[in-house]
């Protein structure tokens, strides 16, 4: 496998040009605005919270990742768009655990392997329904089962984790319309993945970081 070979996947690219994906690319400033929200949420809630602010941190890093892959469109750079997509998931699914749920970090470790193997068992089955999307529908179905599971708890964050997922869906129908429409839409619908992608993470990330206990403030006597 040559790395360096050029990758055409979407409407919008008809060209090995850096540029041939400028609103692909330029889209990805949305990641960022994302990891900008939640960094000043994590602010406001005392700045203490450091697996938040990984997270905050890893989605400025696949915006970064997404435009390395929209711009240059090789296949070492579509690693620099999937891997911190990947850590993402997992690393959020082994949060919430701890943090919605109150398992032990090792539980958490154990699920989230299981979840990780689980996703990787289930891909093929996916990809018969929903093409090269098939990996996002365990993240999907995480959402929308973790929102439900605290919806039913009364616990706050429910709402924003199934407002999460609700986006996820919406955003996922654009990902998998863009090559079907090409002939009537040549730009294609990646690029509203992207914006609703990091709405997605923005709602997330304000669930994980709401849910952190807020350190007390000690009184001066």
């Amino acid at each position: 496998m040559n790395w360096t070979d050029s990758i055409d996947a979407y409407c919008e690219r008809v060209s090995p040009a850096f540029w041939a994906e400028p609103l692909n690319a330029l889209s990805n400033v949305a990641f960022i605005a994302a990891a900008l929200i939640g960094l000043s949420l994590w602010k406001m809630r005392g700045g203490k919270d450091r697996p938040a602010f990984v997270l905050c941190c890893l989605v400025a890093v696949i915006g970064v990742g997404s435009f390395t892959f929209h711009t240059v469109a090789t296949r070492w750079a579509s690693l620099a768009d999937v891997i911190p997509i990947a850590l993402f998931i997992y690393a959020y699914f082994a949060l919430a655990l701890t943090r919605f749920f109150g398992l032990s970090k090792l539980a958490a470790g154990a699920g989230t392997v299981a979840f990780f193997g689980a996703s990787f068992l289930a891909q093929p089955v996916f990809a018969t329904i929903v093409g090269s999307s098939a990996g996002y529908i365990p993240a999907l179905l995480a959402m929308l089962a973790i929102g439900s599971l605290l919806l039913a708890r009364h616990n706050t964050a429910g709402a924003l984790v199934i407002s999460a997922g609700a986006t996820f869906l919406v955003s996922l129908c654009f990902r998998i319309f863009d090559q079907p429409i090409c002939e009537v839409w040549p730009l294609g619908t990646h690029m509203i993945w992207h914006v609703l992608n990091a709405a997605t993470l923005a709602l997330l990330l304000a669930a994980a970081i709401d849910a952190h206990p807020t350190p007390a403030v000690r009184r001066k006597h």
